[in-house]
């Protein structure tokens, strides 16, 4: 059989991770990504760059500049070296870097059109040497908040970024955040003296001028406190301005057996400090297994396509209870639209449960397999509802389900260490002293009332 074609739309994080991984999976992999059409910068947590190496993106990490970052939130300063800058343009060029250099095709090109079938994908892309027609097997949609929006989304609070960017004096590299009446505003310095300002604010703010009068807004906004001592004074006198949606969005349907939506693509959350690198990759780096097994698997589709739905909406309110928190700790703006939508979206639901043995439960569930979806008995808590498989390889399932049938026969004056079930003793002395002891730990965290030695 002919190996099928994988188009994926998009070079950003999400888009490079998938590429790459699908290439080493030994696919044929072309990547239709236009140029960033403005200098931006971007503020990226050490998790970003673990995550950007566990996809393989080398290149990428290296163009990261550590820098300490000042945070202005509920009255309090505080600063800690806690971020890392990225220039755009040289982060993207680094990322098609690594994507050549794992034998991934990129056409340099601006999508026009995509015509799809249940069986493939007609594309219309305009390139530097004109119009270019392609035909793939399998799309991968990975463009961000650039990529077309389904009817079925859900959507948050309606919110708008405003960015500045002037050259300023060379100096140590730098960010900041400062929360405002109407919004927060990030800013970042590069060494070489680029000024980057991005404020974050409701699109239907009464403070929100017309589209002519909005530099003459941000300039206003940039005499703030923090912001005035961050840049030192500099006005930002011939600062370009460009304007974004951060409105987090999540796509009602991820994928079919022949597309798949990746990164923001599929669940754009609130840029909130400075996560939404962060936010793209968590969905990312799980889609190569999906993709493969609905190319090789397809008896396997409904699973992967679950696995991958549920994964994407967990995250998406996962990020969103985060955001709500966060929000909420600045109380000195509560009576101020923009804060009171965000402190309460999207629900009131607790963003991490208070851990209970007793609410444990065992279920049959989709789960990474290799470079594969399958399915397996995992534990589901009310913290983890996708479940766990395994720690270490070691499947805790068995474990306990044994621990739970135990409990379910003790007296409540048995000892103890006698109350263990030998076959979650026996799998405990089987394994070596680490893993044995990290497992424990693991039931303790989730309410275990024992001791397991």
């Amino acid at each position: 059989m002919t190996a099928p074609r994988i188009v994926v739309l998009g070079a950003g994080p999400a888009g490079a991770a998938v590429a790459r991984a699908l290439a080493t999976l030994g696919y044929a992999v072309t990547v239709v990504s236009d140029k960033r059409r403005f200098d931006a910068v971007e503020g990226l947590s050490l998790r970003v760059l673990e995550g950007l190496r566990r996809a393989g993106l080398f290149r990428a990490t290296v163009c990261a500049e550590p820098c300490a970052r000042t945070t202005l939130w509920g009255g309090t300063t505080q600063t800690v070296n806690a971020e890392f800058l990225v220039d755009r343009h040289a982060f993207d060029a680094a990322l098609r870097e690594d994507l050549r250099e794992a034998g991934v095709e990129i056409v340099e090109a601006t999508v026009r059109s995509v015509q799809s079938t249940p069986c493939t994908h007609d594309l219309m892309i305009e390139t530097a040497d004109g119009p270019l027609s392609l035909n793939a097997d399998f799309l991968v949609e990975a463009r961000g908040r650039l990529a077309p929006l389904m009817r079925d989304a859900t959507r948050g609070p309606q919110t708008l970024s405003l960015i500045n960017i002037w050259q300023g004096a060379p100096g140590a590299a730098a960010s900041a955040m400062e929360s405002l009446q109407d919004g927060w505003a990030w800013m970042a310095r590069l060494p070489d003296g680029r000024c980057y300002w991005q404020m974050t604010l409701d699109v239907a703010s009464e403070e929100l001028p017309q589209r002519d009068a909005l530099l003459a807004f941000c300039t206003r906004m940039r005499r703030s406190p923090l912001a005035s001592a961050f840049f030192s004074g500099e006005t930002g006198e011939h600062a370009l301005l460009h304007a974004r949606s951060s409105t987090a969005t999540l796509c009602g349907r991820a994928g079919a057996r022949n597309w798949l939506r990746v990164g923001d693509a599929a669940m754009a959350a609130d840029p909130l400090a400075g996560n939404g690198i962060l936010q793209s990759l968590a969905s990312a780096l799980e889609a190569p297994a999906v993709i493969h097994t609905l190319i090789s698997r397809p008896e396997r589709a409904e699973l992967a396509l679950r696995f991958h739905q549920q994964r994407i909406e967990h995250l998406f309110m996962h990020f969103a209870r985060t955001g709500r928190d966060f929000y909420a700790l600045e109380q000195r703006f509560g009576g101020s639209p923009f804060w009171q939508a965000r402190s309460h979206w999207p629900d009131d639901a607790p963003t991490h449960q208070v851990p209970d043995f007793g609410q444990l439960a065992i279920a049959r569930a989709p789960v990474i397999d290799g470079d594969l979806i399958g399915e397996a008995d995992v534990v589901v808590s009310p913290d983890q509802p996708l479940g766990v498989w395994h720690l270490q390889g070691v499947p805790l399932a068995p474990i306990v389900q044994a621990l739970m049938h135990e409990n379910a026969r003790e007296s409540p004056h048995e000892n103890a260490q006698d109350n263990a079930p030998a076959s979650a003793h026996e799998a405990l002395k089987s394994l070596d002293a680490d893993t044995a002891r990290m497992i424990r730990q693991w039931l303790v965290a989730q309410g275990y009332p024992h001791a397991l030695v």
